[in-house]
């Protein structure tokens, strides 16, 4: 019973892992069948490329997420952590929306060309928050521009009382 909780991740995450492969084999799978038996006379080399790129952004995720979904075990095989929690924000997040976003892209492919724009969103997105977070390191002198009147007469009277020294009641025998 102590490690119900790390059994219980490992499986959760070795279920969402296979369930995340089954999406990358169906997807390619069906570009394959689709765009290479069916529209076979209108498969050109731009199309091999968006089947490698596609399959790069695959394998660089579903890799990244299997290393975090990885459990780890002691010298004697019991087993420590359950791995990764793969429903969290962040860059979990992030790498799954890169998978979803390519299966997207390369099933609807199939009937325009133009849906590649659409994984243009990934770079503009990584863009933005590089972007944000640069941002709070260049301007960190406007922050004090703004306090209004009030806050600051608080933020004076914490500091006032801050400064006094503290007096720690003793007793004498």
């Amino acid at each position: 019973m102590a490690n119900q909780g790390a059994k219980k991740r490992r499986d959760e995450n070795k279920q969402h892992m296979a369930n995340l492969l089954r999406l990358i084999i169906a997807c390619n799978v069906v570009y394959v069948l689709v765009r290479m038996l069916i529209f076979h006379s209108s498969f050109t080399w731009k199309h091999w490329i968006g089947l490698f790129v596609t399959s790069l952004a695959y394998g660089i995720s579903y890799q990244q997420l299997a290393n975090m979904a990885k459990p780890s075990y002691s010298d004697d095989g019991e087993l420590l952590d359950g791995g990764f929690d793969m429903s969290t924000e962040g860059i979990c997040g992030y790498l799954h929306d890169v998978i979803y976003i390519t299966s997207f892209v390369q099933v609807t492919s199939i009937i325009s060309g133009k849906f590649w724009l659409v994984f243009l969103v990934i770079p503009a997105f990584a863009a933005y928050k590089v972007l944000g977070f640069a941002k709070g390191f260049l301007s960190p002198g406007s922050e004090g521009d703004t306090e209004d009147e009030k806050s600051r007469k608080k933020r004076e009277k914490i500091e006032r009382r801050a400064s006094r020294g503290k007096f720690i009641k003793t007793r004498n025998r």
